[in-house]
């Protein structure tokens, strides 16, 4: 037999090792049974068709189509999967429509993966279907920057130049956006941003004030670290603030969410597996992510990996440390004074918090330790927002239907400040409560901690 590697050793034991036994708090219970299944098919043959899922599918609210319910969408899969439906660009139509926002993961009473079943057919649509010229080039674009942190911050730097010499407006002005729709789809995502944000670094190394409970790295994120630099700052300052030391690995790039998400799988894996070499490198207790989507993709690592022997015990050593942040600091008694926040917010949960990782009363519990805000809920609180990763960018017109119910039913609480945990929701929500005329600012749960901690350090309110 041949030696055991020093990264394979370490990895065996990182695996071995139960979360409680290194001082993390345990992983909220009701989590969804990651890596049951062998892949889509497996898990597509749980379906009984009872019909749990419809009632909370987005796209079936907004078309009550059959082939465009969790339902009905499994029905094509095990078609295609056994021959007797060629995977055409109808059909694929169908999947493309998905949202992947797990809703129906939540409601179905035999636990269907319905994520995985997605996850499979999409695959199977990227390796089968030729898509148009137009909407190849942007996909390519898309999936060229969006997954490169380094590339995306240059286009931050170009967006923020763009509009500073006032080349937007004049754009605006001469109809640009009529003659190329979806790169205006991108700018009008695009949040305000200042040159200082998007060249914002994050320490690599942060202490925790006073005696240190944990060591946590953190995954800074794409999107989050170029567009949303304020969250991750927050991030850091609020677990240090509870005891938590935190680093941040150098070099640490995309964990492949998008990709896996969109149909990608070889690409997320090679991105998952450049983030996997580099955390084996690390020392820290738990992997800390302050975006939804990733951190559900992460929990789910495993599965990426389930037919390759050498990577995938290494992915599940990953996965068993992820914690959201809300998650993590809601596990952990409150060290830290809060000044009150006299606010009545609206709490947005992502699908990739509620429905995916099953955190329902962590953010909420967190949220609650803030003194003087009012926290109210959304109706229908439960359906997505229509990001869905870049599901606003490639289906725009299903995704601004799915966002002007959220921005009415968010309007309809009467609250002044929407807090929600991903970046995409939150550049989502901006936009359909910006095209309504309403001035509701969006901020993170961590962001509003980092207020109420600093405010009483000042000895003031925020």
């Amino acid at each position: 037999m041949a030696p055991e590697t020093t990264t394979e050793r370490r990895s065996t034991e990182s695996a071995r090792a139960a979360p409680e036994k290194r001082g993390l708090p345990e992983a909220a219970p009701g989590e969804p049974r990651h890596g049951e299944h062998g892949g889509g098919l497996d898990a597509a043959e749980d379906c009984v068709h009872c019909g749990f899922c419809l009632p909370v599918c987005p796209t079936w609210q907004s078309w009550q189509e059959e082939m465009d319910s969790p339902r009905g969408r499994i029905d094509l899969f095990r078609a295609v999967s056994d021959g007797r439906l060629e995977l055409s660009p109808v059909v694929a139509g169908h999947f493309d429509r998905c949202l992947g926002c797990m809703a129906c993961v939540t409601a179905c009473p035999s636990g269907v993966r319905y994520d995985h079943v997605i996850e499979d057919a999409r695959e199977r649509v990227e390796r089968t279907i030729r898509r148009s010229p137009r909407e190849r080039l942007f996909r390519s674009l898309v999936f060229a920057m969006f997954p490169y942190p380094r590339r995306l911050r240059v286009a931050a730097l170009a967006l923020w130049a763009w509009r500073r010499s006032g080349l937007a407006w004049l754009a605006r002005r001469l109809g640009f956006q009529r003659a190329f729709p979806a790169i205006a789809r991108l700018e009008a995502l695009a949040p305000p941003l200042t040159l200082r944000e998007a060249l914002a670094p994050v320490p690599a190394r942060t202490p925790a004030v006073g005696e240190r409970r944990l060591r946590a790295a953190l995954l800074a994120g794409c999107v989050q670290r170029v567009f949303f630099p304020n969250v991750n700052g927050a991030t850091v300052r609020v677990l240090a603030a509870e005891g938590v030391e935190v680093v941040a690995p150098r070099g640490l790039g995309c964990c492949g969410a998008l990709s896996v998400h969109a149909g990608r799988a070889d690409e997320a894996r090679r991105l998952a597996r450049d983030l996997i070499e580099r955390l084996e490198r690390e020392d820290y207790d738990v992997l800390v992510v302050n975006a939804a989507g990733c951190g559900s993709h992460l929990k789910d690592l495993g599965h990426l990996f389930a037919d390759d022997p050498e990577l995938a015990p290494r992915a599940r050593a990953i996965a068993a440390k992820v914690r959201d942040a809300t998650e993590l600091l809601a596990a952990l008694s409150p060290r830290a004074p809060r000044a009150p926040i006299a606010a009545r917010a609206a709490y947005h949960s992502p699908c990739h918090i509620g429905h995916a990782q099953r955190l329902v009363d962590q953010p909420r519990r967190l949220l609650a330790t803030i003194p003087g805000l009012e926290l109210v809920e959304i109706p229908d609180g439960d359906q997505c927002c229509g990001s869905a990763g870049v599901y606003n960018l490639v289906e725009p017109e299903s995704a601004a239907e799915i966002g002007s119910r959220k921005a009415a039913n968010l309007l309809s609480t009467g609250a002044r400040l929407v807090v929600s945990a991903n970046p995409g929701c939150t550049l989502q929500l901006r936009r359909h409560l910006a095209e309504r005329g309403a001035t509701i600012e969006a901020a993170h749960p961590l962001e509003l901690l980092d207020r109420a901690i600093a405010a009483a350090r000042r000895g003031g309110t925020p």
